[in-house]
This record gives C-alpha cells, structure tokens and sequence, in this order.
C-alpha cells in the first residue's frame, strides 16, 4: 500500500507543478481535470498538495469558466465530510488526518487566515451560473462545523448575496439553487448566535417575509417547493430557538411581529391544500415565535380559521391534537404550540381556564375548554396524556388560576350529581389502576398525575380539596406500597411525589390528613426509606432526561410520550424538599413553621419599608431632573446675557469709532466741499445699520427679561415645593430610623431563639439585608441635603443673574441716548450739506457767465476751465456717495 501511495504521490506532485508552470491555459486545464479525478480517491493527498495551487486557479484563471468549473469541483471534493466518503477514505488511507479532511489541514498549519474567502465570496456574484452554483456548494461544505469561518463569510456580506440570489431565483418557488443558498444561511446561523445577531441587525429578517407569501392556489406544491419551504421555516426558527439567549430571542420575535412574518406565516396556518409536513413544521415555527412573547401571544390569541362562523385558530388546532385520526407528529406539533402560547402568558391562561367555567360556558360554541375535557376523559390514550399537559400548562406558575379550576364541575351522567374536575381526574385514577393490569393505560395515569401535581403543588387549597376525598390517600399509599413491574415504577414514583406534595403545602386544616400524620401513615404502610426510593424511580427513568432537554414534545412513537418539559422542571423543584420534609420531626416542623411566620412578617414589614425608599427614590430621581434642567436653563441664560453684552461692547466700538468719523466730518466740512458729501455717506450707511443692530437688541432685551420672569416664578415655585418635599422626607426618614432600630432588636432576639433551626447564614443576610436599608436610608438623607443646597445655589445664581439683566437694561437706555444724540448731529450734517449744494449751484452758474464774457472779450480760459471741470467731477462723486 505504502509504495502505491508514493506513485499517487509523485502523481499529485507533478500535476500541482503544471498547474504552476504551464504558460498555456489548455495544460492548466488538463492538470486540474486530472486532480479532480484524483480527489475524490485520494481528499488527504491532493488538499495537502494541491490546495494552494487551486485557490491561485480561482484569481489567475477566473476567465475561463471550464477550468474554475474543475478546480472548484476538486476543493469541494478535499473539503467535503460526507460520512460514507470518509469511510472509504480511511479504508484506503489510515492517516490520522483524513478524518477532518483539508479543514482540520488548514488549521493545523495554521494556513485559515491565507484563506481567500473574498475571492470565494465573489464567486457568489459571478454572471456564469455554473461557477456561482459550484461556489455554492464550495462555501456549503467550508462552513460546516466551523464557527470561524461562519463569521467570516458573514461579514464577508454573505447575507446580501445569498438573500438577492433566492430572490433572483424565485424564492419558495425557486429550484436547487435556492435550496443551496437556504443549507448555506443554515450553517452561518444555526448555533452561532454572532452572525445572528448580525443578520438581525442587518434587518435581513424583514426580507424573509416573501418567502411565505405562498398564494390562494396552494393545489400544486412540488417537491422542490416543499423542500425549500421546509428550510425556509427551520431558518426562522434558528433565529428564535429557544436554546438562545432570552434578550437576543426577544428581539427577534419582535422584529418578526413588526414586519409581518408572523402574520403571513399564521396564513399559511389556516391555510387549506397545504402539504401535511409543511403545516407540521409551520406550526412549530409559529410556537416558537410566540413563545414568551405577550404581543404575539396576543396576536396569535386574536387568529381566527377561515370559517363559517369564523373560530379561533387555537380552537381549531386542539380540534386536531385530540383527533386520534390525525397524524402523531401534527398533533404533537400542536401540543407544543399551545404551551409555547401558554408559556409566561398569564393572561392566556386565564382565557383558557375561563372557558371551563360556569359563568362562560356557551351551549352554542366549541371552546377550548371543552376540547381539554373532552380529550382528557376520552377512549384515546395519547388525547388523555396531551389534553393532561396542555391543562397542566395552563396552571403552570399561576396561583389563581389553579384556584379558579376548583370550580369546574362536570356532569358525569343523567341523574347523577355533577363532581368537580379535581375529583374526576381521581376517580380515572383509581379506575385505571383495574384497566392497568391490561397494559392499556398507563399514559393516560402519567398524563392525569402530571396535571395533578402541576395543579396542587405551591396551592394549599387545592390540597385541601384532594385531600378531602377520602378515598385519595388510600390510593396513593396502596400504588405506592405495592411491588409492581417495570412499566408501573414510573406511576409508582408519581404517587408517591403526588403525595409529597400533599405533605409539603399541607396547612393543617384538615384533622385527619395533617402532615404530621400523612408522615405516619407512610412511616407505617410504606416505610420512609421506600418511599424515597419510590419516588426516585421519575428521574431515573430513560425517558424523563431526553424530556428535559428541550421544550418541544419530540417522541419516536406515542408509546413514548411520557414526560412533558415543564413537568421536569417540577420534578427537580420538589424531590429534595418532600425528601426533607418526610424525616422531619414534628417538632422541628413546629418550630420551623413559627419561625417562618415570623419571618414572614418581618420581612412583609421590610417590604414596605422597601417600597417606601422606592417611592421616595423616584420622588428625589424627579427633584434631580428639575433641578438639572433648571440649571442646564440657567446655563443658556447667563451664557444669552454674556452674548448680549459682547453685542453692546461692539455697538458701543462702533459708535466711538462713528463719533470720531463725524467730529472729523465736521471739521473737513469747513475746508473741502468734497470731502463732506463723502463722510455723509458713510454716517447714513452706519446709521442704518446701527439702527437695526439697536432694534434687534431692544428685541432680545424683551424676550430676555420675559424668560427671566417665567424662570423666576418656576424657580420660585420648585423651591418652595423641594422646602416641603424635603421636611416630609426627613420626617419619614426620622420615624423610619426609629422603627428600623426596634425591627433590628426584634430580629436579633429572634435569631437568637431560632438558632436551633435555622442555619446562622440567614441572621447575617438578615442583618445584611438592615445594613443596606439603613445604608440607604443614609445616603437619600444625604441626597436631600445635597439638593437642598443645590437649590440654594440656582436662588443665588439666579440673583445674580438679575443683576447682571439691570446692567443690560441700563446700558441699553445709555446707548440709546447716544443714538438719539448722533441722529441730530447727522441732521445738522445733512441740513449744512444742503446749503452748501446751493452755493456750489450758484458758483456754476457765475463761472458759466464768466466763461461766456470771457469769450466775447477774447481772453484765455484753460486755468479756468480745469477749475471748473475739477469741481463739477468732485461734485459729482459726492453726490452719489451720499
């Protein structure tokens, strides 16, 4: 074998050095179709040899479509795990190193990060559809198991390309391409909550919802259809499985709510024609989009089937999971929708309870109410077993509802009195165990002391109520006391916690079945050792550990569908504390049931004195924010004031610097008619614009001194509410402090009688707990005083703040004397500027005069002439200046 290898070897070899060194593409190509041939026989040797030279085939020759079509063919085939292959391949090869093919290859030699998965990436875009296709199934096989190279074809914007490609190809509709592109999204999402995350924050959930936009005409489903659909709906629930983190799958139930997914998938719900495996899975999508979710809870609560009359799809879903003629995983489906509605949905709950009572019970309709009772008391064992858990559900974690079921009464048969749902279970109970010896009827006693337990446990009226039959406890001590086979142990050991919990939330009210004597009685007929025994039997059976790992209902065969999820859960809660509680003494029973009285008063009273500090933490949280925004109010105020004072510092420049101009307009007035037109003008321009700059500032100024008003009345008001807050607080805080010390002593002195009892780890947390309440207490004391003096603050800074406005107002009325003084002394400039255009009219003419009599009596006129043309132009521009 070994020298065989050595050809293939050296085979291999040379074929890597033509595709290296051959300058023609054609002997490119034959070597890649050679290497291709070779790696499906020989993955280990050809992705050890040959694996660089074929990621440069994707760069150098990316033109040619035939050889990218051979050296992507050969990476599939060195990457791909296909089981069967793998056997072959250690068949022929025993190396260590093809079992993780040329990924584990890459990753021992620590050649990922050479990886060119952008060069892979745009073969996704690639207009020839082979290569594209070939990329495909390359990327499908590189991101198997790996979540390094998930993220990095995520953020290599996988999502886009792949989601832009379903929708090319025609979606739900689409062939084997969009099946490649939906395996592709499967292994970036599944189990890897980071691309998650980025595909929600990518809002690609948005562009699921036409996938399921299927039409009215749902006659026709293909293969391919069915198989695209079926992926489709697995990807949304990668996204809300409830194997992720609350917070991330949250979100996405939102996101899918928002955008319409939910609705369109609970379309395809009611739908009719829709292939059986589809509707399956669609309603275990359905079930965890809602699961823990109020919304959608509520949406799907308000479904209605298209119907005449028109009922609740809920309704019409229980109608099938306690139909014995519907398929065993359709009702399984269903089972798990209506928990996962039921799931922390208290207001749900009571709607279903609600149906079973009295005063809402209508003749006219099917509830589901009477679908539960009709599936729980019917000749179909898997009905009985799942309208047990849906009930049982329903109670889950919900005092008040376990309590309204106590009314529920049942009319057994004509002319006989109705009995009460509770009792009814028992008698099925007591009933079977004949029918049992049969062999028929051991789901159905599983599923009724599942909705038992579930019902009575943590409800000490529902005890009283199971106990005051008397023929209950006989029952259970006889099931429990009894040796029988390995089929019964499971029953045995549901008795026997049916019966602990009757001990632990028992509250004495009944004589003859308090807990100290049900401790006898199974001290007597059962044998505490025996007992414990018994009751262990539940989590050691095979099917009870596959029921806790997950809440979907997920059976091979009906004969197995035995635990239910939540009920584990229970189980789990109440094993230790029954075991505990059947060798206690009754006098540490006695003490132990003082001492948590008393316990629990105190710590009612340290609960108000908790929703107290609450109340006033909120009280001092809303005297902060008035007083930061006062103060963020005051900050703009005086930051105004500073603005309008820069502004009167600049108007009052311009009026020296304007003062100045005009003094020297005055004088030049006197010795240059020019010059006098010319400073005219500037003194209008200025004038103007100082004028509308003196406006704007008497604007300012008003709106300046009204918010100052208003702020000075919320100023006046707020501190006069914080003086009040703050003296009923201290007096709170003055009386709380007292009674905090004589709770402190109380508590010591009861720590110190109960130390039998109770471990000393409890005073220290007690004592703990006081600190950090008289911490507290101390810190918002402090606090007020903090505030208090803040406020002293913003009333002194508003003073200020005045001040500083009545400087504002002063040298606003300053400057507008100063205005007023300046428009005179324009006017008089103006009214001397007049005059002196008139002389200048009168000289004209007298030189015109002159120049004729000048000419008549035949003299020389060019000095004059130039005068008079230097005086006309001067003129001239002088005017228009001004």
């Amino acid at each position: 074998l070994h020298p065989m290898m050595g050809v293939v070897s050296s085979r291999i070899q040379k074929l890597c050095d033509r595709v290296a060194s051959s300058t023609l593409l054609e002997d490119r190509r034959d070597a890649v179709r050679a290497l291709k041939s070779l790696s499906k026989k020989y993955r280990m040797e050809v992705g050890t040899q040959a694996m660089d030279h074929l990621i440069n085939i994707l760069q150098t020759d990316r033109s040619d479509s035939e050889i990218l079509g051979y050296a992507l063919d050969t990476l599939y085939n060195v990457i791909c795990n296909d089981e069967e292959e793998e056997q072959g391949s250690r068949a022929r090869n025993p190396a260590p190193h093809s079992a993780g093919g040329t990924e584990r290859f890459l990753i021992e030699q620590q050649k990922l990060k050479l990886f060119p998965m952008g060069k892979l990436m745009d073969l996704l875009a690639d207009s020839r559809e082979v290569i594209r296709n070939d990329g495909l199934l390359l990327l499908q096989q590189l991101t198997k198991g790996n979540a390094a190279i998930q993220k990095i074809v995520a953020f290599e914007n996988a999502f886009e390309r792949l989601l832009d490609i379903i929708t090319e190809e025609g979606s739900s509709d689409g062939g084997i391409v969009v099946e490649d592109c939906l395996l592709l999204l499967l292994n970036l999402l599944k189990n890897n909550s980071s691309n998650q995350n980025f595909f929600k924050e990518g809002s690609y959930i948005q562009r699921m919802k036409p996938w399921f936009e299927v039409g009215d005409d749902n006659s026709g489903w293909s293969a391919q259809k069915v198989t695209n659909l079926h992926l489709m709906l697995q990807l949304v629930r990668v996204m809300v499985s409830p194997v992720n983190s609350p917070g991330a799958t949250a979100s996405c139930q939102k996101s899918m709510f928002q955008c319409g997914l939910l609705q369109q998938l609970c379309t395809i719900l009611m739908a009719t024609g829709v292939p059986a495996d589809i509707l399956t899975e669609t309603i275990n999508t359905v079930s965890e989009v809602i699961r823990g979710s109020q919304v959608n809870q509520d949406y799907f609560a308000s479904v209605n089937a298209p119907s005449n009359p028109p009922r609740p799809a809920i309704v019409v879903l229980l109608m099938s999971m306690v139909n014995e003629r519907q398929p065993f995983v359709l009702r399984c489906a269903v089972l798990y929708c209506f928990q996962c509605f039921l799931y922390k949905n208290q207001k749900g709950q009571g709607e279903i309870v609600a149906t079973l009572l009295p005063s809402t019970i209508d003749a006219n309709s099917i509830s589901a109410g009477q679908l539960l009772c009709g599936g729980l008391f019917s000749a179909d064992s898997l009905s009985n077993w799942c309208a047990a858990v849906a009930l049982a559900h329903a109670l889950q974690d919900n005092l008040t509802q376990k309590e309204q079921l106590l009314r529920v009464q049942l009319a057994t048969s004509l002319g006989k009195p109705p009995v009460s749902l509770l009792q009814q279970c028992t008698n099925i109970l007591s009933q079977g165990d004949k029918i049992v010896r049969r062999g028929s009827k051991v789901q159905t006693r599983v599923g009724l002391l599942m909705l038992l337990c579930t019902w009575i446990s943590n409800c000490p009226i529902a005890v009283t109520h199971f106990l005051h039959n008397q023929e209950n406890v006989p029952f259970l001590t006889a099931q429990i006391s009894e040796n029988l086979g390995e089929d019964e142990r499971l029953v045995q050991g549901l008795c026997a916690l049916l019966l602990g919990i009757c001990i632990y939330y028992n509250d004495n009210s009944l004589e003859n079945y308090t807990k100290e004597k049900l401790k006898q009685l199974i001290e007597k007929r059962i044998g505490k050792e025996n007992f414990v025994e018994k009751l262990g039997f539940i989590t050691k059976h095979e099917l009870y550990s596959r029921a806790a790992q997950k809440p979907q209902p997920v059976f091979p065969s009906p004969e197995q569908m035995l635990f239910d999820h939540e009920f584990t859960k229970l189980v789990k809660e109440l094993e230790g504390v029954i075991t505990k509680a059947v060798h206690k003494s009754s006098e540490e029973e006695k003490k132990e049931e003082e001492v948590k009285k008393t316990l629990e008063q105190h710590d009612n009273i340290v609960t108000q004195y908790k929703e107290l500090i609450r109340e006033q933490d909120a009280q001092l949280q809303e005297l902060k924010e008035q007083v930061a925004s006062m103060t963020s109010q005051n900050e703009q105020l005086q930051a105004t004031i500073t603005q309008q004072q820069s502004q009167i510092q600049q108007h009052k420049d311009q009026y020296n610097i304007l003062k100045l101009k005009l003094g020297g307009c005055t004088s030049l007035a006197s010795n240059s008619q020019g010059d006098s037109s010319q400073v005219n003008g500037l003194q209008t321009e200025e004038l103007t614009q100082l004028r509308e700059e003196v406006e704007e500032l008497r604007k300012q100024h008003s709106l300046l001194q009204t918010q100052l008003g208003d702020k000075d009345a919320l100023i006046s008001s707020l501190v006069k509410g914080v003086t009040q807050e703050l003296e009923a607080l201290r007096s709170q805080v003055q009386s709380q402090s007292t009674e905090i010390g004589q709770l402190k002593m109380e508590r010591q002195d009861l720590l110190r009688r109960s130390s039998d009892t109770l471990p000393s780890s409890d005073s220290s947390l007690d004592a703990a707990k006081m600190a950090e309440l008289e911490s507290r207490l101390g810190a918002q004391t402090s606090e007020m005083e903090r505030l208090k003096a803040e406020v002293k603050n913003l009333s002194e800074s508003r003073a200020e703040l005045e001040k500083q406005l009545d400087s504002t107002t002063s040298t606003v009325a300053i400057l507008q004397t100063e205005k007023e003084k300046l428009q005179t002394d324009v006017q008089e400039s103006k009214k001397e500027q007049d005059d002196l255009l008139m002389l200048l009219a009168d000289q004209d003419q007298k030189i015109t005069s002159l120049k004729k009599r000048l000419k008549e009596l035949g003299e020389t006129v060019e000095k004059l002439l130039a005068f008079s043309k230097f005086t006309k132009d001067d003129l001239k521009t002088e005017q228009t200046s001004g």
